[in-house]
């Protein structure tokens, strides 16, 4: 078999890593020693890595096993997530807005008649499908009138004031049986 026809081994195992080069794209960079990197040890890769069998855990207890102890595991101690004491509540019926200003209304220089697709396509919005609210945070000077789920006072006030109409979308509720 030719020299050519032989397979080429890797570069990261076996073969010396080619060095990066420190010309004139690199003169910032200082130049490291030669045997400060080293690459991690490689355990558990059978008789021939040096650190076969045991893969350098020692020989059986607990902490030769694959799943020695769980995240946390004080030693039979009661753990620290448990001697803490629990704070508060997670209110499962609470809504999440998608906050649109109307600075960013202004900005995408929307006028007229203004719904969640549009919003979408102007990515002032992540999804149509969930909850909107205007906020007033900035001016608007265009009519628009504008179909969302939620408006602050002061949104509302300001978009009447410039000739528009803030809409209500409707809910879908579902029916329990």
């Amino acid at each position: 078999m030719a020299q050519s026809e032989r397979i080429e081994q890797g570069r990261g195992f076996g073969k010396k890593r080619a060095k990066k080069s420190t010309s004139l794209g690199n003169k910032n960079l200082v130049p490291v020693p030669a045997g400060a990197k080293t690459s991690p040890k490689r355990v558990g890769q059978g008789p021939g890595s040096g650190m076969g069998k045991t893969s350098t855990r020692g020989s059986k207890g607990q902490r030769a096993r694959a799943s020695s102890m769980k995240r946390g595991f004080e030693g039979g101690q009661m753990p620290l997530h448990k001697r803490l004491p629990k704070r508060g509540f997670t209110n499962i019926f609470s809504e999440v807005f998608q906050p649109v200003n109307l600075v960013a209304l202004a900005k995408a220089g929307l006028s007229g008649e203004v719904t969640p697709a549009i919003l979408k396509a102007k990515s002032l919005i992540k999804s149509e499908e969930g909850l909107i609210k205007v906020l007033g945070t900035g001016e608007i000077t265009a009519a628009i009138t504008i179909t969302v789920d939620g408006f602050s006072a002061s949104a509302k006030e300001k978009i009447e004031k410039a000739g528009g109409k803030v809409i209500l979308r409707e809910k879908n509720k579902v029916e329990k049986k």
